[in-house]
């Protein structure tokens, strides 16, 4: 059962009492819910007028925290189709895909170049001629427009921007680093996140840390409005722009400022250090994308200039040699890490990295033994939004063929669990169910020491945000749900 979107106005969930929960560290206990926070903890025995869950022995976590997410890009994913691998592996297959009758937009994503080369308007004009059809590079940073879709862009009257390639004067249909120009020529608005907080609701997830750099505040207002009306129930941290001001909701908290950095196109380390200080002198920490070493080297080299301070992270630290891992630990930076890209682009990572460069990859072990604070994120939709997948990698550290990359680098399940119940905006205090604290919860169908052993979507048997229940299966014993579909190709190259 998940609950649908509905107004934030509505009245306060009434009082509840979870019976017979174990906790982390083994005790089993009744948990008393009143308000949205939870009011008292230990034998308790039941009220007038509460409602009662018999837990049955299952274990009551925090609700788990994705650390990096891309929300809307998210939603957008859940309409458009897989135009990459697993999924399609060729031209042939691409054509067909691109080949769907329709009218309006056909939005591709997960391209890769190992499918068809790099494909321009004139070859989707060849499939796909009719309707406007657009088809996203996997890494993110570009689009491909048919003619059909590039004379929707190119009519909006707006000056096209220097992204906009072309080659003889005439636009290739490639479009780089432009996806607020796009939105803002198309007349775009942002996507429905209904299905997006539902699916990650499904998994246990009641918070989230939006990591999209063109984070403004039209796209907090969004935030704040889907918040209010139930639609994405979890509570968002807001990364972004410098600039990014409030959310102007209790659910929506402006979280650091996103630098995204792109080995081809490094900024100047001047313009990085002027971002990092005046985001400090606003309060707010920096995140940095770095997904290879020298992204690191040099996201390192301006934070020591700029001065680091608490709450300051690394997005990714896809590759870290020892020395990275050192100077991380003494700048006392956190990194945020995706263990399931091991296990999504393991084979990728394999065929197309050298092995003496393997050991390096999304080190976990290495930067917990140098007191580095980690957290994880999915990084969706360009990974599986799934926590407990990315636990289970964390463990298991296997290629999605089972070929070990970095097994040195294994966490236990107890410190994989603990990637996900980091604070969002202390993450290095780890969550727990205590009273005083939010009623933002998560309910095992079995006690940890069975569930330690799984770690599968299908040990969720209720989540729960400030009080509501926004999932819960009618039977503990339910199959696992579906977690929401987001593009997960096995990345080749780089490790992103």
């Amino acid at each position: 059962m998940s609950r649908s979107p509905s107004s934030r106005t509505d009245p306060a969930p009434p009082p509840l009492l979870i019976r017979g929960a174990e906790l982390r560290g083994g005790a089993v206990a009744d948990v008393r819910i009143a308000d949205g926070r939870i009011v008292a903890i230990g034998a308790l025995k039941p009220e007038l007028g509460e409602s009662t869950i018999d837990a049955a022995g299952g274990l009551l976590l925090p609700g788990l925290h994705d650390h990096h997410i891309h929300v809307a890009a998210s939603a957008a994913a859940m309409a458009s189709v897989s135009c990459g691998p697993p999924d399609v592996i060729d031209a042939a297959a691409l054509a067909r895909r691109l080949a769907t009758p329709g009218a309006g937009w056909l939005r591709g994503t997960g391209y890769h170049e190992s499918v068809a080369g790099m494909i321009d308007r004139d070859w989707i004009d060849a499939v796909a001629p009719e309707r406007p059809v657009r088809v996203q590079h996997r890494s993110g940073r570009m689009w491909v427009f048919n003619t059909a879709g590039l004379d929707l862009l190119l009519g909006s009257g707006l000056a096209p921007p220097e992204g906009l390639e072309r080659i003889g004067g005439r636009p290739t249909g490639r479009l780089f680093d432009e996806d607020r120009w796009a939105r803002a020529a198309l007349g775009g608005t942002m996507p429905d996140f209904a299905a997006i907080g539902a699916g990650l609701a499904r998994l246990g997830v009641t918070g989230l840390t939006d990591m999209s750099p063109a984070n403004d505040d039209a796209v907090a207002a969004h935030f704040a409005a889907e918040h209010r009306r139930g639609a994405l129930p979890q509570r968002v941290l807001l990364a972004g722009q410098v600039a990014l001001g409030a959310g102007g909701d209790a659910g929506v908290a402006i979280g650091p400022v996103k630098l995204h950095l792109h080995e081809e196109h490094l900024p100047p380390i001047e313009a990085m250090v002027a971002t990092m200080r005046a985001a400090h002198e606003a309060g707010r920490a920096v995140a940095v994308h770095c997904v290879t070493e020298a992204e690191l080297v040099i996201a390192l080299a301006a934070l020591a200039e700029a001065g680091s301070q608490p709450g300051d992270r690394i997005e990714h630290a896809s590759v870290a040699p020892d020395h990275a891992v050192a100077a991380i630990a003494n700048m006392g930076l956190a990194v945020v890490v995706q263990p399931h890209f091991i296990h999504e682009r393991g084979d990728a990572y394999r065929d197309a990295i050298p092995r003496e460069d393997w050991p390096a990859l999304y080190r976990l072990r290495a930067f917990r033994d140098a007191c580095v604070v980690m957290a994880g994120g999915s990084d969706a939709p360009f990974g599986r939004p799934d926590p407990w997948a990315a636990m289970a990698a964390a463990v298991a550290r296997r290629t999605s063929s089972g070929a070990a990359i970095g097994v040195d680098e294994a966490l236990s399940p107890e410190e994989a669990l603990d990637l996900f119940l980091a604070d969002p905006e202390a993450l290095e205090r780890t969550r727990a169910v205590e009273v005083g604290g939010p009623a933002d919860l998560c309910l095992l169908n079995r006690p940890w020491h069975q569930a330690r052993t799984t770690l599968d979507a299908g040990l969720v048997r209720m989540t729960m945000i400030a009080g509501t229940v926004w999932f819960a299966r009618e039977s503990p014993h339910d199959p696992p749900a579906d977690c929401p579909e987001a593009p997960c190709p096995p990345h080749g190259g780089r490790p992103r």
